[in-house]
């Protein structure tokens, strides 16, 4: 347990200094407490539970974004007597953006979230609110301050909220016995969607990411920079040192990052049901052309489609990312999601011609920007491994052509051992493959009563004895 946990642990077990204790501190304010609210511009919020520390700005940018209702249908899962709710996600004004600064990312009773950072449209731009914790004793006050504003807006939009932020305040909440959370119509979690849309092009969907490379690109600027941000590693320890009666000026670093984050959470909303509007109007004979748009996020447009259940739509975006050109490897991956979803709807030509298409991937063209990368040889070979079973698959119970399935089986077989002998493959993972493919083999031997199991080679059944 790392010490920051201790503290927060042995910190929550502390018992909250009464109201009197809380008057006498607010009557003569520690310094350190006086310097934050001086340097933030903060002022003191006071309920029936005591107080703590509001901030408010508003921001001109980013601007307010209009969901449409069949773009918000593919983010808000269909349930019995979801009307309402629909409804309700549907008023932009209505929902509530959050971010939360904790003391620890571990979760459980001993986290406390000492920063909740809110966020609204208003008056044509975005309403920033932030309440701090000056002393644990001061989360009562700040908690039923929350339930306030999310009972005016229930609507909460999140980014990894349904993982972490949420659960971690519900958890508060109870702590409390007294405090009751307001719990969401709507939880719009932005982080899924944004895995979908560009962790293939980006790898990591991080927030400060998305904003460096796609709210920030395509000729897009925000008028936020996290060049002099600090590193949210940091944080926990931040807080505790002044906790301690360390400076209150590094606790404005805090702040200011929590807000860029809010401000992030709502461009990216705007950002992804803008994607949104336009995947569902690709199909219109006066709507944008698809192929105008970046080829991998049409991509991630299909395959969120495909998620909810949209299959004639995602089907047609698979064809126009594949037809706009995409990277060698995620062209792969899209045309064998492609093909699992036509074999699905029995349109066999398609698939065919995509499980043919995946049979060249491991074969570079001799140019030196065409060598495959070690992992990218690997996936091509597998890619072309599965395609050559689902081919076979086909020719074996469709068109009932057993031969032919065999050639496909013996051939991805032969692959499979030049593979393993290069070392481009773990042996056990080739093994399972191998054995796989020879349970295949031999049923479809026995059906064409062709020569012996894996041909007359003895160096090739040894191969298959020892793998299998």
């Amino acid at each position: 347990m790392s010490g920051i946990d201790k503290f927060a642990r042995i910190v929550a077990l502390r018992p909250a200094r009464g109201r009197a204790a809380s008057a006498a501190r607010v009557s003569e304010p520690a310094s350190g407490e006086d310097r934050l609210a001086e340097l933030l511009g903060a002022q003191v919020n006071r309920n029936h539970y005591g107080e703590h520390l509001s901030l408010r700005q508003w921001y001109a940018t980013p601007e307010m974004c209009v969901p449409d209702a069949g773009s918000l249908a593919l983010l808000v899962p269909p349930r019995a007597g979801a009307e309402d709710s629909m409804r309700a996600a549907l008023d932009a004004e209505r929902w509530l953006f959050l971010d939360t600064e904790t003391t620890g990312l571990a979760g459980g009773t001993g986290t406390y979230a000492f920063l909740v950072g809110i966020a609204w449209w208003d008056a044509g731009g975005l309403q920033v609110e932030q309440f701090f914790l000056r002393d644990l004793d001061e989360e009562h006050s700040l908690l039923l301050e929350l339930a306030t504003r999310m009972e005016q807006r229930p609507v909460l939009v999140t980014f990894n909220g349904k993982s972490f932020d949420w659960p971690l305040l519900e958890t508060r909440y109870r702590m409390t016995r007294c405090v009751p959370a307001f719990s969401p119509k709507v939880h719009l979690d932005l982080l899924h969607p944004a895995r979908q849309l560009w962790r293939l092009r980006l790898g990591s969907v991080r927030l400060k990411d998305l904003e460096r490379h796609v709210l920030a690109g395509g000729g897009r600027a925000l008028d936020w920079s996290r060049d002099d941000d600090i590193d949210s590693s940091l944080i926990p320890q931040m807080y505790f040192d002044c906790l301690r009666g360390g400076p209150a000026e590094p606790l404005a670093g805090i702040f200011r990052h929590n807000q860029m984050d809010l401000r992030g959470l709502a461009a990216l909303a705007g950002r992804i049901f803008a994607l949104l509007d336009a995947g569902n109007r690709f199909a219109d004979a006066d709507a944008p052309n698809a192929e105008a748009h970046d080829p991998i996020e049409v991509l991630g447009l299909s395959r969120l489609m495909r998620r909810r259940g949209d299959s004639a739509r995602a089907r047609e975006l698979y064809e126009t990312a594949l037809r706009s050109g995409l990277p060698r490897p995620v062209e792969r991956l899209a045309q064998r999601e492609l093909a699992q979803m036509a074999k699905r709807e029995l349109d066999y030509t398609r698939a065919i011609s995509l499980w043919d298409a995946l049979r060249q991937s491991p074969h570079p063209r001799k140019r030196q920007e065409d060598v495959l990368l070690p992992e990218e040889a690997r996936r091509a070979l597998e890619s072309a491994i599965e395609a050559a079973e689902q081919l076979a698959i086909y020719y074996e119970h469709r068109a009932k052509e057993p031969l032919r399935a065999l050639e496909l089986i013996r051939a991805a077989l032969a692959e499979l051992r030049a593979a393993q002998r290069a070392g481009k493959l773990a042996q056990d993972r080739a093994g399972r493959i191998e054995s796989r493919l020879a349970r295949r083999f031999s049923r479809l031997q026995r059906r064409s009563a062709s020569g012996p199991l894996l041909g007359s080679s003895a160096e090739g059944n040894r191969s298959l004895n020892t793998t299998a």
